[in-house]
């Protein structure tokens, strides 16, 4: 182990137990440290919803019920895996319940000129590489696209992640194989641009 590994392990040791010291506060009463683990942890929470949804819709309000749950069920956490871990499994599956209420609503919606616009295939000179990867990831199915995104963009171990979505560690690296194949293929006519 390198020693920048070394102090890397040091560092995320050092987060973890001041997230488990935040959590032990709160059981015993001192409701003002949820605060504290909230102002810690938006961010993230709120750039996990923004990647899995690719938009910017609903980010405050899934932000919002994310961490509703959180407060109310922080009690039962077990301090077997990290806390992030544990908010992360609850962002997604907040993320999976919005997905299924959009899909629902999508039904009685036209498509909007955006969606004919991307799925036409016409684009101007200027791309937006970044809304441009994102909607590529968003084209990939849930089971592909969740472990790529916490792996890739969040930087999860496959342990952490398989952990999470509840399978093993070969599986998640298949998916993860699986993805990248398919977001190459979906960004193929862009290679200029991203420099595959």
């Amino acid at each position: 182990m390198t020693l920048e590994q070394n102090n890397e392990k040091l560092e995320n040791t050092a987060v973890e137990n001041e997230d488990f010291d935040l959590i032990k506060s709160f059981i015993d009463g001192d409701e003002s440290t949820f605060r504290t683990l909230v102002i810690k942890h938006r961010d993230k929470v709120r750039n996990l919803i923004f990647i899995t949804l690719g938009d910017t819709e609903g980010i405050d309000d899934i932000s919002q019920d994310v961490f509703i749950s959180v407060y109310h069920k922080l009690r039962e956490f077990r301090f077997e895996s990290k806390f992030t871990t544990w908010l992360y499994r609850i962002t997604i599956n907040k993320c999976r319940d919005y997905l299924r209420k959009k899909k629902v609503r999508s039904i009685f919606v036209p498509l909007s000129d955006s969606d004919r616009e991307y799925s036409s295939g016409t684009f101007s000179e200027n791309i937006d590489i970044p809304q441009l990867v994102r909607k590529a990831i968003d084209k990939l199915p849930e089971k592909l696209k969740i472990p790529l995104i916490l792996r890739d963009i969040d930087g999860l171990s496959y342990k952490e992640i398989a952990d999470q979505l509840g399978t093993d560690v070969g599986v998640i690296k298949s998916r993860i194989f699986r993805a990248r194949e398919s977001l190459r293929i979906i960004l193929e006519p862009f290679q200029k641009e991203l420099r595959f």
